[in-house]
């Protein structure tokens, strides 16, 4: 099939959705980019309801391909981002700074004071190390995630600026040039996450997922209602709504949550227009999109004169929104928004695997604030958690509902089948189902032989034998047309037609006669839902505002209906093809296609030890609760206090004046000279471990270890007279310590036992990082230890990519994710049936099992996995069994076939015996008559047992049946 209308393109059968999508894309992307060329030319001007019009119906030839190219540089590349935080890109090998937006300097708090340093003008400069801004742990854990492969998996890294010590979140992706940081500000009243905070996160969205996954299936409906109620409660936002785009780009809000003042979005439709083309691969890029303040004046980003083009922001959560955006969202009164977009798998026929599908935008989850409001990135992350989970749940309805459509099209196709096996094409069309319960329609017509059978709404018959000569003149080389505009596709008849007939689908049956299936405009079919917005209210069409957007809807799909969709057209020419087939029309282009158309001060104060007098020292080391002792410049010990004298059970009377290396216990006297030694020159040594001998009824314990920090005692003249510890007591702890370390010999050593009896173990910490991955998992996987520890579990070593342990897809990733949070968040853990890929590409599918694990405080600490995969033995077992069943099965089925065919000999013997018995017998013959019946009684229960062993017992009954019969034949 073919037509002149190219804006609607959709394939039936031979092309790929990833094609058609790029062939709609094609086409939406110059009319975006003009669109946006009128608003930025003539803004308080702009007429958005006329442009729209005129735009869609314009030729995308018309529009220079430099408009399109500056558009696109603009919208990804735009040099401005948003105030609420600053943004640095350095290049990722030496962190040199590439590029910064002007208020970084401000916000980082590195401004010039009054009387400036040469270091505070020049702390951020082109080629200055980046690193040098912040504290060493924040500098060091930007540098360690420069090295990692999926560096957003790190996000957020906690910073402080090296000047204030002011708090920020480091949100790092990559792009063409180096690494893009953007700098949020962390609120002081927040506990701050750190790196890899996925986990933690997780647990804000935990309520939110439970509820979204005890929802039951086959209402997508249900599913976005609560979706939308779940976010608002979590975010705060005025109103959440799911926005859905449908084939033809246009979007629809199918869900919403609102405060109870604010007008009502749900079911209103918007052209395609009102989200580019543009936006949505950003949508794609960044999954989450937030809009602090859409008045808010944006900050321009100063870049290398080095670098070959504008930054990308493609990936910043920072980048500012377009003026168009900003006036939409002003003129709606909506100032800040929080947008997270839901992702699907690519219905694409062409792909071979389920891991080499596609993800394609199924739609939005889009948050308004009437006022400017800011998101914190731990709350943003767990609600990209959450919009993941429902993307998956999403995808299996949306899998579940096109399974549910191809059924109710094969069924509807196989009775009009039958229907034409039996009687002509006419049938079809005068019997039910007919050929409008095959697709959606809204009327149907069959002409042949030049007769008609019109059902629903269609054109009258002279109309119908135009629309048949137009397309045997026009498209006389193709077996037929679909298009959902006939206006656009070029028929002359068609502003004669109106709305009630907007779109259709034509198939050639034979050389003249046609089969017709027709669609009316759109509008038909939109619902309110509730809103309270009458089509018929005048509205001022020049705002951008989504009452706006809708009325430029209608009249862009005005004379347009739904488009036809792929399994309709499949299925449409799969009826085309039996029909031709039936008729037997030898048509020469038989084989032709259906074509459609289409960031204070840091000094510790001292006040409270100047205030310290010598009473009170002697008071605080009497009643302290740490062993404290002093020792005089030749050894002697010269103070000893109470706690001292309880762990070691040496009075203060007998200590004092005692040499100090006498309470030493021999191991350590080496370190007690040393240590003295050095103090005795000033320097002080800390965190040094000595052990003291126990005396009196502690005499035959062991030793006191103590950590002790050495402190010199001077007089006057700054010379030193005497050496105090301060000492902590871990003598319990040392204990516990070495139980542990025994305990902990024999756990490594049956963990990492090569012994087949272990089964494949790994484990992980709080952070998702891979703690232990034991022998038996190195040959399941084929992946070494020494490669997956310290490695982040997902994203290296469960992964989508070609690296680590490959799974099918992100999918398989995310229920992993969604098992092991719940277990973090302290929920009973269930076993997942979880697969991979092991190095040699071998698919291994195994049960997995997941418990926490846990300190002394009861603290959850991590996760200990271990996977249960079948045994060579269980397997072949298994394989014996269902090779029995089969047995068995087969066996039933010859058992129903006997069965089958003695029934009907057993009948007849039933009928002869009843004539038998109603005729005039002699004793003899009533006798044999009723030996006969009893035997074929016996036979009847036996054909009707379908338990061959029960049958097997029942054969030597039988058998005696059989000679009862023989002897009174011979009597």
């Amino acid at each position: 099939m073919s037509s002149k209308s190219t804006n609607k393109s959709n394939c039936s059968g031979t092309s790929s959705a990833r094609s058609k999508q790029n062939a709609r894309v094609g086409a939406q992307t110059p009319i975006d980019a003009k669109l946006h060329v009128d608003f930025e030319e003539s803004k308080r001007l702009f007429d958005y309801s006329t442009s729209i019009d005129f735009n869609i119906s314009s030729s995308t030839s018309n529009v220079p391909s430099s408009t399109v190219s500056a558009y696109l540089q603009k919208m990804q590349r735009g040099s401005l981002v948003q105030p609420f935080g600053c943004l640095i890109a350095v290049d990722e090998q030496n962190f040199t700074v590439l590029a910064y937006s002007e208020n970084a300097p401000e916000m980082l708090d590195l401004a010039p004071h009054a009387v400036p340093s040469i270091e505070q003008q020049e702390a951020l400069t082109f080629g200055s190390d980046v690193r040098t801004l912040f504290k060493s742990p924040g500098a060091t854990a930007l540098q360690k995630a420069a090295n990692f492969g999926e560096v957003n998996l790190l996000n957020p890294i906690l910073v402080h600026c090296k000047t204030s010590g002011k708090p920020f979140y480091a949100i790092l992706h990559r792009i063409d040039v180096g690494l893009v940081i953007d700098l949020e500000p962390v609120n002081p009243a927040d506990v701050p996450v750190t790196a890899a905070g996925a986990l933690k996160s997780y647990k804000l969205a935990a309520k939110a997922i439970s509820r979204l996954q005890s929802l039951p299936s086959g209402n997508i409906s249900l599913l976005c209602d609560v979706l939308v109620k779940e976010v608002r409660d979590l975010t705060g936002y005025d109103r959440v709504m799911v926005y859905k785009f449908h084939e033809d780009e246009h979007g629809e809000v199918v869900a919403e949550s609102r405060r109870a003042d604010l007008e009502p979005y749900l079911g209103l439709h918007y052209p395609a227009t009102d989200i580019p083309q543009a936006s949505r691969f950003l949508f794609m890029k960044n999954k989450v999109r937030m809009i602090c303040d859409c008045f808010a004046q944006p900050v321009k980003v100063i870049q290398d004169k080095g670098l070959a083009q504008p930054l990308s922001l493609c990936g910043s959560a920072l980048r500012s929104p377009h003026g168009c955006h900003a006036q939409y969202m002003a003129s709606m009164g909506s100032i800040a928004s929080l947008v997270m977009s839901v992702t699907i798998n690519e219905d694409d026929d062409e792909t071979d695997s389920e891991q080499d599908k596609g993800r394609k935008l199924w739609g939005l989850v889009v948050c308004h604030h009437t006022s400017p409001r800011f998101v914190p990135f731990p709350l943003r992350y767990a609600c990209e958690f959450l919009i993941q989970v429902f993307g998956v749940q999403i995808n299996k309805e949306v899998e579940l509902a096109a399974q549910m459509r191809e059924k109710h099209i094969l069924r509807t196709q196989t009775v009009l089948c039958d229907m034409l096996l039996r009687d002509s094409p006419v049938g079809i069309v005068t019997k039910s189902p007919n050929v409008m319960d095959l697709v959606n329609c809204d009327g149907a017509a069959l002409y042949y032989r030049q007769k008609f059978w019109l059902l629903g709404v269609t054109p009258t018959e002279a109309q119908i034998r135009d629309i048949a000569e137009w397309l045997l003149e026009y498209h006389s080389s193709s077996t037929g047309l679909s298009t959902d505009s006939l206006m656009e596709a070029g028929y002359p008849g068609a502003s004669v037609l109106g709305e009630a007939v907007c779109g259709m689908a034509a198939v050639r049956i034979t050389a003249k006669d046609f089969l017709f299936w027709f669609r009316s405009h759109t509008a038909k079919e939109i619902k309110w839902g509730g809103a309270k917005h009458d089509p018929g209210d005048k509205d001022d069409g020049k705002k951008m505002h989504p009452r706006s957007s809708f009325k430029a809807f209608l009249e862009v799909v005005k004379w347009r209906s739904l488009p036809w969709e792929d399994v309709e057209m499949d299925a449409i020419h799969s009826l085309q093809l039996i029909l031709r087939g039936s008729l037997q029309d030898e048509i020469a282009d038989d084989s032709k296609a259906i074509v459609n158309v289409p960031s204070v001060d840091d000094r510790i104060q001292r006040v409270d030890e100047l205030r310290i007098v010598a009473n009170e020292m002697v008071r605080l080391i009497e009643t302290a609760a740490v062993p404290i002792f002093a020792v005089d410049s030749s050894g002697n010990i010269n103070g000893w206090n109470g706690k001292a004298a309880e762990l070691t059970g040496l009075t203060v009377e007998q200590a004092i004046g005692m040499p100090f290396a006498d309470l030493v216990d021999n191991d350590s006297v080496d370190t007690v000279k040393n240590m003295l030694s050095l103090a005795l020159e000033g320097i002080e040594e800390r965190g040094i471990e000595i052990k003291l001998r126990t005396f009196g009824h502690q005499e035959n314990d062991r030793p006191i270890i103590l950590v002790v920090n050495a402190c010199c005692s001077r007089d006057l003249n700054e010379n030193v007279v005497g050496i105090c510890f301060v000492g902590q007591d871990l003598t319990g702890e040392k204990t516990v310590m070495n139980k542990y370390t025994h305990i902990h010999g024999d756990y490594v050593g049956i963990m990492r036992s090569p012994s087949a009896l272990i089964p494949p173990i790994f484990m992980i910490d709080e952070l998702g990082r891979c703690l232990e991955w034991n022998d038996a998992m190195q040959k399941l996987s084929g992946m070494k230890r020494e490669e997956a520890i310290d490695r982040m579990l997902f994203g290296e070593v469960f992964t989508v990519d070609n690296f680590g342990c490959r799974v099918k897809d992100h999918d398989t990733l995310t229920k992993l994710r969604i098992l092991f949070n719940g277990i973090t968040a302290g929920e009973d853990a269930d076993k997942l049936l979880f697969g991979f890929f092991d190095r040699q590409g071998k698919f291994v599918e195994a049960l997995l099992s997941a418990s926490r694990r846990t300190d002394a405080d009861g603290r959850i600490i991590g996760i200990l996995c271990f996977l249960h995969v079948p045994s060579p033995e269980l397997q072949y077992a298994l394989q014996v069994q269902r090779m029995s069943e089969q047995a068995a099965a087969s066996s039933l089925n010859k058992l129903a076939y006997i069965r089958q065919e003695l029934r009907k000999p057993l009948k007849a013997i039933v009928l002869m015996q009843d004539l038998m018995g109603a005729s005039d017998l002699s004793r003899e013959q009533r006798q044999l008559l009723k030996t006969s019946v009893m035997c074929q009684e016996q036979i009847s229960k036996i054909v009707d047992d379908t338990d061959i062993e029960s049958i097997e017992e029942w054969y030597d009954c039988l058998a005696c049946c059989y000679l009862s019969v023989d002897v009174c034949f011979f009597e």
